[in-house]
């Protein structure tokens, strides 16, 4: 969907008869079936004037192409203004430019994507323009199949017109040059710069035909795209399918074909995957992306948090340009999609899915209403026992009735086979009865299971780094208790994590990693469970902090003892005064435990552990007739 089209001359046009900024929201209103606030207005005023100097060049045709607020067909981007026109070769040339009022930007040391800017009445942590408009030239390549069938010329850069570039800039830091060379930069001096850049890749008008092709080209997944991910995931032993993992992808294969086949009659079909923690929820997920891909199908692995997106790019070597990285995305990008935009979304860590979407949560009505509302069919792998945040809302109950509103197809399969925590069910059934989460015949801890209690933290730190010595795998974890002291850390000399009386302090895993789970040096540091859920280790070392206690024979949790900077209990206070402090304290209680059951199954040989509660220490050993460490 385009706001405004016209050619070069209409454009000029409208903004010297100040006509654009009412036509571009009179559109908007139209299509979006909302207002915006005043501040993009006068986005739209300040760039499109900015714009108009860019193009008052006769050697810019008059009747290129001029789209302005182009939303990405079944994604929620808008791209800010496209040029179209034919090139010296007489092939379609499309401009795509990234518009930006900026004024000082602050480079993000280790995040090559990410620069640091005053936007939204504060300093915000943004994506760099560069890599933001390469990302949708990207994203319409790999997608739109006349783009890719008629070979069109992609070229995006961004406009920074308020913005005084210098080289040395730290906009343009040696960690976003790759991203700069895609789509380069141009500064308010830059004027002529910009224009020689558009007059290189667009000699001749074409009257729109380029905005037609973006705007109206059939939506599936390029071939390249499609052998690329084959490509990467054959021969990775980290992704093979078996026992009840090859059950249940054959089973969501025929689901799936059957309920596209059936799209005529607008009759979705949704999946709900039930599993345990180690059951191959993610491998069976991404397996499912391969083939539903291979087949032509318009397919999205989902996730709520970035960290699993992220080490599963890592994993299967999917460089940072790579158009595959589209085939990765947030759930927060389905809050105004149209109805089956999309074939198949698999959602992984559904448990994990928010009421609200955007960085304010402030963005649509529930995310797996839109889901569903989104996709033909919608397959959503999930464990209800690792709800570790108040804003998770993600259930089998919660699916089911959005499933049921919009009269789909309901299936449920679960996952049984256990492939973490030394292949056995023994330790998690374990480990449920001594959290008390659920009662079970498990008193015994299972003996092929590596369980180990330390009274030291640092002798719990060592054992961790002699394990990670041999593969990378093994990683300190610990309950969210101690407060994140600063972000946009990159060094580990500041200690959040402190307990003074065996002089032992750690920092919080680095803001400067997407991938802390696999990175080199990352078991220096200790992850949260925002960092770690949905991910496994060989070993886990976990702090178990004040917020876990044994009393009067009895594991007890304390929401009080979590830290300030801990976000996961946002609006437990609300609670207290609506419900009264029980319900709270029931409702916080789930948290606290699942998030402790969820660090304590990371492990797939061996859970060590450290208590700050001393009676939780010497219960946990007496359970396990373990001598003291």
């Amino acid at each position: 969907m385009v706001v405004y089209e016209g050619t070069k001359a209409e454009f000029i046009n409208d903004v010297d008869l100040n006509l654009i900024t009412d036509s571009i929201l009179k559109r908007f209103k139209e299509i979006f079936h909302r207002s915006t606030g005043e501040s993009e207005i006068n986005s739209w005023r300040e760039s499109t004037l900015r714009m108009r100097g860019v193009l008052a060049d006769s050697e810019i045709p008059d009747n290129a192409g001029v789209a302005i607020e182009f939303n990405i067909p079944h994604t929620s981007k808008r791209i800010d203004f496209i040029l179209t026109g034919y090139d010296k070769n007489k092939k379609n040339s499309i401009i795509i430019i990234e518009l930006k009022q900026w004024k000082h930007v602050e480079a993000v040391e280790g995040k090559n994507e990410i620069v640091s800017t005053f936007t939204g009445k504060a300093i915000r942590e943004v994506p760099h323009p560069s890599y933001q408009v390469w990302s949708y030239a990207s994203l319409i390549k790999s997608f739109n199949q006349d783009v890719y069938d008629k070979n069109v010329g992609l070229y995006p850069c961004a406009f920074l017109h308020n913005y005084d570039l210098a080289d040395d800039d730290p906009i343009n830091s040696e960690q976003y040059k790759s991203y700069i060379e895609s789509a380069p930069m141009f500064g308010t001096k830059d004027f002529v710069e910009l224009r020689n850049f558009i007059k290189k890749h667009i000699t001749e008008g074409d009257n729109k035909e380029g905005i037609y092709i973006i705007e109206n080209g059939k939506i599936t997944p390029s071939k390249m795209l499609q052998d690329t991910f084959i490509s990467v995931l054959k021969g990775n032993k980290e992704f093979v399918l078996i026992d009840d993992q090859k059950i249940i992808y054959e089973e969501a294969i025929r689901i799936g074909v059957s309920a596209l086949s059936s799209c005529l009659n607008n009759e979705k079909s949704v999946l709900i995957v039930e599993g345990g923690p180690g059951t191959g929820k993610s491998v069976l997920a991404i397996n499912l992306l391969k083939e539903f891909l291979s087949i032509g199908l318009n397919s999205f692995y989902v996730t709520k948090n970035a960290t699993p997106r992220n080490v599963f790019k890592s994993k299967l070597k999917i460089d940072k340009m790579s158009s595959l990285n589209n085939l990765f995305i947030s759930s927060d990008n389905f809050y105004d999609c149209k109805q089956n935009s999309y074939d198949v979304l698999i959602v992984d860590e559904a448990h994990r899915l928010n009421k609200k979407s955007g960085f304010y949560s402030n963005l649509g009505e529930n995310q797996i209403k839109e889901i569903i509302n989104a996709s033909m069919f919608s397959i959503f792998f999930i464990d209800e026992n690792q709800r570790v945040t108040l804003k998770d809302i993600g259930s089998v109950e919660e699916i089911e009735k959005y499933a049921k509103y919009y009269n789909a197809g309901i299936y449920k399969m679960q996952l049984e086979s256990q492939f973490r925590c030394d292949g056995s069910d023994g330790y998690i059934a374990w480990l449920d009865n001594i959290l008390e989460i659920r009662e079970t015949a498990n008193f015994d801890l299972d003996n092929t299971y590596d369980f180990k209690v330390f009274e030291n933290p640092n002798e719990l730190r060592n054992a961790i780094i002699e394990k990670n010595k041999k593969n990378n795998k093994s990683r300190l974890v610990a309950g969210y208790c101690w407060n994140w002291i600063k972000s946009g850390r990159n060094k580990t000399d500041i200690h959040d994590i402190e307990i003074p009386e065996y002089n032992f302090g750690m920092s919080w895993n680095l803001d400067n990693s997407e991938t802390w789970a696999i990175d080199k040096d990352s078991v220096n540091e200790i992850g949260c469970i925002h960092t770690c859920q949905g991910l496994e280790f060989d070993y886990v070392g976990v702090i178990i902090g004040d917020d876990l206690r044994y009393e009067n024979g009895h594991i007890v949790t304390d929401y009080t003892k979590r830290a300030k900077t801990d976000k996961s209990l946002n609006g437990i206070g609300k609670i207290v005064k609506e419900k009264g402090r029980e319900e709270a304290n029931k409702i916080a209680d789930t948290i606290i435990k699942n998030t402790y059951r969820t660090l304590m199954t990371r492990g797939m040989k061996g859970c060590y552990v450290y208590c700050t509660d001393k009676n939780l220490s010497e219960y946990l050993k007496k359970i396990i007739k373990l001598p003291n460490l």
